[in-house]
């Protein structure tokens, strides 16, 4: 086995991965992601008991328990700059052995969800409702810098929606991941599903225009006119297409949930966004605690 260099694995004195700040063991293997580290605590309010809490920068990891099942919360900040260190150093956490420095020989596959807001990008899609993406779709050139392969199904979406798009090197490269199957089908009843498209940025990367001009001002108008077959993308954001992406080639399930606080097309904001993220963590840990 090739040994991790120090550089490379930042390991600090307690043990504990770099950013992080965690140790293998305080790790659970199912684990709900969050932007906001405040929002940390608003997710482990509703454990049945809490056996720890970690805080370093902007990441702040919380670990119980929901009935038996064994939950970290982890706040990995707004961006997949951030995506990047927190799904790398979650995925080094259960599979690389720590004192050898070498990838263990049996993998772990975690299962992590991210619970989030975001603006939807279709005018059936009103504020207050959920999503849960079936793709993200990048436009933040993360996944640019590892060796990636598509499936079918994901390749066909993809080159649709360059056609569609036009994007060009102007832009980053598109890319797109799947969400995990096998925990999609368990958010259904009560979520809108779609594409996820990703966003380096909330203000111009989004279409947004304040005192800067943008250079392509039909963004929004593009992103919700794109259909291929019976895909459509639904709303817009700035973590999932790096969660699927890394996710899939490290080899772990993962699912974005959105609230929809703010609607594009129709050009309106959540009165109560706070009441809307509290609702869908409470129905995301219903629905976690009895997944097998």
């Amino acid at each position: 086995m090739t040994r991790i260099a120090e550089s490379e694995l930042i390991i600090n004195e307690r043990g504990a991965v770099y950013h992080l700040d965690l140790r293998p063991e305080e790790l659970a293997h199912t684990i709900i992601t969050v932007g906001d580290p405040d929002r940390v605590g608003e997710v482990s309010k509703h454990f049945d008991s809490v056996e720890l809490k970690r805080s370093h920068r902007e990441f702040v990891t919380h670990t119980g328990f929901l009935g038996r099942k064994r939950v970290s919360v982890v706040s990995t900040g707004i961006g997949t700059d951030n995506i990047d260190i927190v799904l790398n150093e979650l995925d080094a956490l259960v599979n690389i052995d720590f004192t050898s420095r070498t990838v263990k020989p049996q993998l772990t596959q975690l299962t992590i969800i991210r619970v989030g807001t975001s603006g939807a990008l279709q005018a059936d899609i009103p504020v207050d409702s959920f999503v849960a993406s079936t793709f993200g779709l990048g436009i933040d050139n993360l996944l640019n810098f590892y060796r990636q392969q598509n499936n079918d199904s994901e390749q066909q979406v993809l080159q649709a929606f360059v056609t569609h798009t036009q994007m060009d090197s102007r832009f980053a490269a598109p890319y797109i991941a799947s969400a995990g199957a096998a925990v999609l089908k368990h958010f259904v009843e009560g979520f809108h599903h779609g594409i996820t498209v990703t966003c380096p940025g909330f203000y111009g990367p989004q279409g947004r225009v304040l005192r800067l001009p943008v250079v392509n001002h039909e963004l929004v108008d593009q992103l919700t006119a794109f259909s291929f077959g019976n895909h459509r993308i639904t709303n817009f954001e700035m973590e999932t297409s790096g969660i699927y992406g890394l996710g899939k080639l490290l080899g772990h399930h993962c699912l974005s949930l959105s609230a929809i606080v703010a609607n594009r097309v129709q050009r309106e904001f959540s009165q109560d966004s706070a009441a809307a993220i509290e609702t869908l963590i409470r129905k995301t840990l219903g629905i976690v605690e009895n997944i097998a």
